[in-house]
């Protein structure tokens, strides 16, 4: 049952390509099926504009800007299907050799809002700032879909628990992160572990969504404020849809009110 009043909200996991054309044709369809499914708001992966594995040069020659086509693609399926989509975007930069790892936000009339990357994947093994530079330190990007405030954070910023702080603080009643969240050992169980301590700590639902495998781990999802899997994907390409009751996080947060107790706040890191 529908709780009255509830917004749905989808998460759409596919593996991006180094076809940006086809790339939005796969979210096209997604957002086809999730609409009709009652979603208002649909998560993409990262990287949902371009993507090659590994990281070559052709990055910088296929990035664009958060007003290029690749965004106002999105708008129009936007418009199309009366929701706002959530996508990574391969943003191009200042640096000639670099690009941005940019999320965005969009419905029928553009661009409402959009956050680069802090923190980039230097671990396991991989150097994302090889080929990405940071987001500067600024502002929490949010936004508001029909009483419920969203917040933008992606992928390797989930193992940084200032940054749902940071978002919380702006008002966020959902975290929103696309992902390329790469495979490996214990990598999924690091995925639905900080999934769903993001939520429980913050009091928020989160939704998540990544690439499938062989490059991500899938396992796209909702999480509700008490840490409870609403929806998810296994292994394929495909969407999961979730209602959610704006009225949950307040009912949550009377019961547990960890985020009024705190006795610290978090402040930015210049280096």
């Amino acid at each position: 049952m529908t709780v009255t009043g509830a917004l749905g909200v989808a998460v759409a996991q596919f593996a991006p390509t180094a076809d940006t054309a086809a790339n939005l044709d796969v979210i096209r369809q997604l957002t086809a099926a999730a609409s009709d499914r009652g979603a208002r708001l649909v998560v993409f992966p990262e990287y949902s504009s371009y993507f090659v594995d590994p990281f070559d040069a052709t990055l910088v020659d296929n990035a664009q800007p958060v007003d290029g086509e690749f965004v106002t693609q999105l708008a129009r399926i936007a418009a199309e299907h009366d929701v706002h989509i959530v996508a990574g975007l391969l943003e191009a930069a200042g640096d000639e050799r670099r690009v941005r790892n940019t999320v965005v936000a969009v419905h029928a009339r553009g661009l409402v809002a959009a956050y680069r990357k802090l923190h980039l994947y230097d671990a396991f093994g991989q150097r994302e700032s090889d080929w990405v530079e940071a987001g500067q330190l600024a502002e929490p990007e949010t936004f508001e879909v029909d009483g419920l405030r969203f917040g933008l954070m992606t992928c390797y910023d989930l193992r940084f628990p200032e940054v749902g702080r940071m978002l919380v603080d702006a008002g966020a009643d959902v975290f929103v992160v696309p992902a390329e969240w790469v495979r490996g050992p214990l990598k999924e169980h690091h995925w639905r572990t900080l999934l769903h301590a993001r939520a429980i700590e913050n009091t928020v639902f989160v939704a998540a969504a990544d690439h499938p495998p062989p490059l991500g781990v899938g396992c796209s999802m909702i999480v509700d404020p008490q840490g409870v899997e609403l929806a998810a994907i296994g292994t394929a390409t495909d969407v999961a849809v979730a209602h959610l009751d704006p009225s949950a996080v307040e009912r949550v947060r009377r019961v547990n009110p960890s985020l009024r107790l705190r006795r610290f706040g978090v402040v930015p890191r210049q280096s």
